[in-house]
């Protein structure tokens, strides 16, 4: 049967600019008249024509309207000349996934239709995000380009009477205005756990989780927090590794995933933190909705930070398979992330790149051979075999550290910070706060800090005194393209080399959300409390930021 395309007329939406990982409303915002459809037709505008005759990927993580979305972005796929694409069944494909499906298939891009660790359902959000060819987030360029077609769009092209089970397993062709399309709806899993397989040794990690190693099992608690992870945690943890079936949690991707926040941090994944805590495990671990985060506990849910743990998979890189046949390049880190991993590099003697928020920016770096691990604090581990952040494998990469050392998580990292010194670190957020005021805070507070006054000015809290040394909003130059990227986070650097961060959140789908950063490196200290150790900085960032006042909160929502 031959479709035919149907050109829609259409107004441009207000709001539409992709954030920091695509865009992000509520739900009832995309169910809108052509809202959805706008946004994807914009995307593929975004190519000035390369789509047509290419290959997409497209799937997200089973929240609400997930489905009915794909459902639009095939039929507007085949009204713009795509030939082939990819859709995972049920809509359902981690962000992880939809990187190496890309980056195997050679594809030109994909379409994720995810808002990552937001809550879901009708009345939470929904996001759309685009991978570009080398299957990471768009860069700033396109995410622009993007957005300014977005204020201008008067049409969209679509085929009405293109109908496709998402949920069977198969190849569907059609020919559409005489030229053909193909749909392969397919297996959600097989080809991500087909790449952790070339990536670490699931036979020597088998005989550590199943007990074969040791003669007693290791004791698990895997929680897919109802999200996109379920699946492969069943397939790679159950099936291949060999866990115990109580080993895993909360498998099943839901709509509104089970009335679970799915962000895998010490507040949301609070169930994880208390079963761990007052049970027999070795290792705890969460992931978000869409799977590229990761949460890493230890016995009685000794926390890792994620700048710590991205420093420890660091050191210990080369018992992983891939890293050893494959070589290290160099480290990298978000801005807000502590500099525990720059320690790590220092005694490798690689580079170590210092890159704003946002995965995007580690994509150059690992294209030029510069870059093979990388890491954010807000819970993201990942290496240069996608280009994305990869909340199962870092999971991997810790159980593969635990199986080289015989030690414990806790053990690993006292052993690490005896070695390198510790990086206290801590996050505050202020979630869904009025954004007038906080733009107000961070307009008052860069002027606070760029003024040459303010540099070598002392403040003490607690018995501490911290001298200024550095104070700027922060901003990047890429080695490789040379790209500039500015206004990413008002920092301020102290003569001991603590740090306050602040920055507007680009993740949240209403209001303002900002967070507060800080962290103190201590090179003999390193069992206190971060708490403790932190409070007389907390105190000095509350006071230079007057947060409490802008925010009109004395408290913040989450405490990482």
């Amino acid at each position: 049967m031959s479709l035919v395309v149907k050109t829609v007329p259409t107004k441009p939406y207000e709001g539409q600019k992709p954030g920091t990982s695509g865009l992000r409303k509520k739900v009832k915002v995309f169910q809108g008249e052509n809202y959805t459809e706008n946004f994807i037709q914009c995307i593929l505008d975004s190519s000035d024509g390369a789509v047509a005759g290419s290959t997409l990927v497209a799937g997200g993580d089973g929240r609400y309207f997930c489905k009915k979305a794909a459902e639009i972005i095939v039929r507007i796929c085949a009204a713009n000349g795509v030939s082939k694409l990819f859709v995972g069944k049920d809509a359902i494909l981690s962000t992880p996934a939809v990187s190496s499906l890309i980056r195997r298939n050679k594809a030109y891009g994909g379409i994720l239709l995810t808002a990552s660790h937001n809550p879901g359902g009708p009345d939470n959000d929904f996001g759309i995000k685009f991978n570009c060819e080398n299957g990471g987030p768009a860069p700033d360029h396109v995410t622009n380009k993007i957005y300014k077609l977005s204020t201008e769009i008067a049409q969209y092209k679509i085929v009405d009477g293109l109908n496709i089970d998402l949920g069977k397993v198969g190849v569907n062709q059609y020919t559409v205005n005489g030229a053909p399309f193909t749909v392969e709806v397919i297996d959600s899993v097989a080809d991500y756990v087909r790449l952790m397989k070339e990536i670490f040794d699931f036979e020597r990690l088998n005989a550590f989780v199943s007990g074969k190693k040791t003669g007693t099992p290791l004791k698990l608690r895997i929680d897919s927090l109802n999200g996109v992870t379920g699946p492969y945690v069943n397939e790679i943890f159950l099936n291949a590794l060999g866990a115990t079936p109580n080993s895993v949690v909360h498998t099943t991707p839901l709509e509104d995933f089970g009335g679970l926040h799915p962000d895998p941090n010490l507040t949301y994944a609070k169930d994880l933190v208390d079963t761990v805590k007052s049970g027999d495990y070795d290792l705890g671990a969460a992931f978000d909705g869409d799977g590229d985060r990761n949460m890493i506990i230890g016995r009685k849910a000794f926390f890792v930070t994620p700048s710590d743990s991205l420093a420890v998979i660091a050191h210990y890189l080369e018992c992983i398979p891939y890293f050893k046949k494959n070589g290290i390049t160099g480290f990298a880190r978000s801005m807000p992330t502590a500099s525990a991993v720059d320690l790590v590099a220092a005694k490798q003697n690689k580079e170590c790149f210092e890159v704003p928020t946002g995965w995007k920016y580690f994509g150059n770096l690992m294209d030029a051979g510069r870059l093979c691990l990388c890491g954010e604090e807000s819970f993201g581990t990942g290496s240069d075999h996608i280009r994305e952040k990869d909340g199962i494998w870092a999971c991997l990469a810790w159980l593969s550290v635990m199986e080289h050392t015989g030690k414990s998580v806790e053990d690993i990292l006292k052993q690490h910070w005896t070695t390198y010194g510790r990086n206290y670190f801590t996050r505050y957020d202020y979630e869904e706060c009025a954004l007038e005021p906080c733009n107000e805070m961070m307009t008052t507070l860069e002027k606070t800090i760029t003024d040459p006054a303010f540099i070598g000015k002392e403040y003490s809290s607690g018995g501490k005194t911290y001298k200024t040394k550095i104070a700027d909003n922060f901003s990047y130059t890429d080695p490789v393209d040379k790209s500039v990227s500015t206004k990413q986070g008002l920092r301020i650097v102290f003569a001991d080399g603590s740090r306050i961060v602040v920055r507007l959140s680009g993740t949240g789908s209403s209001g303002a959300t900002v967070r507060l950063y800080i962290d103190s490196y201590e090179k003999e200290n390193v069992l206190g409390s971060a708490s403790e150790t932190l409070e007389p900085l907390i105190q000095i960032a509350l006071q230079i930021s007057q947060l409490p006042k802008f925010t009109g909160r004395d408290a913040p929502t989450v405490i990482t």
